[in-house]
């Protein structure tokens, strides 16, 4: 049994694995903006019914209220009447029963929506609180979606530049250039060759007219040294 487990949790692993690497994480940001503006867009229409509800108990409350303070003022002034005579006091009094009893029931009416409209208006606090709650956050999950696509730039543009670098450490331009130094090398060398065997290629007669000449030149200058000592100019020669 503890095999199968196992099992289960590697297999369950290597999946979650697998799901990581395809997911993107842009894709699921995005997504989870576009969720929670359809959470704002439900919040918003549910804070609306209960601002709607809340106003209405409100008004219906104060409506109730004016009723009620009606029902007095009637009965107070069916009991008038009986003082002025111009009622009978039995039927005066059974008025003013009934005028005090819708009095009543008005009252409780609007002790029922009174305690309507407390909830109403705590569930309004809720759902505003919700709302903006909901709007925070998109704002923060924007902001936080315009940082990671610049950063899955940055990441892009430093892989490419890795990629790169390690290609051309590892490939074809370094060993080219390693050949040219090879062939310049080589280049070098066969310059040099080439120069010995043209100062070995020069004949015997080369070398002594060569020899012969700085002979010549030598004379010459010696030549020329004693005239100037003699005070012999060659022109008065």
């Amino acid at each position: 049994m503890n095999i199968f487990r196992r099992l289960f949790k590697i297999g369950q692993s290597e999946a979650n694995s697998a799901i990581d690497k395809m997911e993107d994480p842009i894709k699921m940001t995005e997504q989870g903006i576009r969720d929670m503006k359809i959470d704002l867009e439900k919040s918003l229409e549910s804070l609306a019914q209960v601002k709607a509800l809340a106003i209405r108990s409100t008004t219906e409350i104060n409506e109730l209220t004016a009723k009620a303070e009606d029902y007095q003022q009637k009965a107070m002034l069916i009991l008038k009447k009986t003082q002025k005579k111009e009622l009978d006091s039995q039927e005066a009094d059974r008025l003013a029963k009934e005028a005090l009893v819708k009095k009543e029931e008005t009252i409780e009416e609007i002790t029922a929506l009174q305690s309507n409209s407390e909830k109403y208006k705590n569930s309004v606090a809720t759902l505003e609180g919700n709302v903006q709650e909901i709007k925070n956050n998109i704002s923060k999950w924007e902001s936080e979606l315009k940082t990671l696509k610049a950063r899955v730039k940055v990441s892009k543009a430093t892989q490419n530049l890795s990629k790169q670098m390690a290609e051309l450490d590892s490939g074809s331009t370094v060993s080219m250039l390693e050949r040219m130094k090879d062939k310049v090398n080589q280049e070098e060398a066969l310059a040099e060759a080439y120069g010995d065997l043209a100062n070995a290629s020069k004949s015997i007669d080369d070398e002594l007219r060569n020899a012969i000449n700085e002979k010549e030149s030598s004379a010459e200058e010696d030549l020329a040294k004693l005239k100037k000592q003699l005070g012999i100019n060659s022109k008065e020669e």
